[in-house]
């Protein structure tokens, strides 16, 4: 798998390269398949940040950690990375146990009353209601008040409506400032629709993705 380093005021050593190499090679064998792993250290003052990213064909992990050492920062963050991915494998393995009765019932279906079900209760309300009229219009003096036959429907009280599924995600937003060539090139590389994050001067802005391919800057 390959792993792509990025250096913002930092030289990325050969000791750097080790730590985050045989700690992304733990992360691979817990998730399996990866696509791809970046590693971003920034160095701004006194504060080392560092950011690991890795792909996988139905998800990404990223990890962020900061200390006033760049190794220190590396390790924290890798160690978050590999917390993540033992997660991610154990909720696989938690849906794939669920026998299929189970995993029909988390999702309930939209229910609607069919008109052929109405159609047929009525067609048994009617007779039934007319031999009641009949035998109640039919005494020996004719006095008898005429009782008119009543069709009732019933519905369900409350239809159930399936809940939106709502996933959180951390690798829209940008967790330091940036230019906007940056972001463009961060929101490309994480494949994001929509990338929101943070100038020099600390003014939050947006890039979504239009349907025509092109990249929209949202200034909020």
């Amino acid at each position: 798998m390959q792993v792509e380093y990025t250096g913002r005021q930092v030289t990325v050593t050969h000791a750097l390269r080790d730590i985050a190499e045989e700690a992304i090679a733990r992360i691979v064998k817990i998730l399996g398949k990866t696509t791809g792993a970046h590693v971003i250290l920034t160095a701004e003052k006194y504060r080392q940040t560092a950011e690991i990213t890795v792909n996988t064909r139905l998800h990404s992990i990223v990890a962020t950690s900061e200390s006033t050492n760049m190794e220190t920062a590396l390790r924290a963050a890798l160690d978050k990375a590999e917390t993540q991915a033992i997660r991610c494998k154990k909720k696989l393995q938690t849906k794939k146990r669920l026998p299929k009765e189970e995993k029909l019932t988390t999702e309930p279906a939209l229910t609607r009353p069919k008109r052929a079900n109405r159609t047929a209760a009525a067609a048994k309300e009617e007779p039934a209601a007319e031999t009641a009229a009949k035998k109640t219009n039919g005494n020996g003096n004719g006095r008898g008040k005429q009782v008119l036959p009543v069709t009732v429907h019933s519905f369900p009280a409350k239809v159930p409506i399936q809940e939106p599924h709502v996933v959180r995600s951390a690798d829209s937003v940008a967790l330091r400032p940036m230019t906007l060539e940056e972001a463009v090139k961060e929101a490309e590389f994480r494949d994001r629709e929509v990338f929101v994050f943070r100038d020099h001067q600390g003014q939050v802005k947006v890039l979504h993705r239009k349907r025509d391919g092109k990249m929209e800057l949202i200034e909020a």
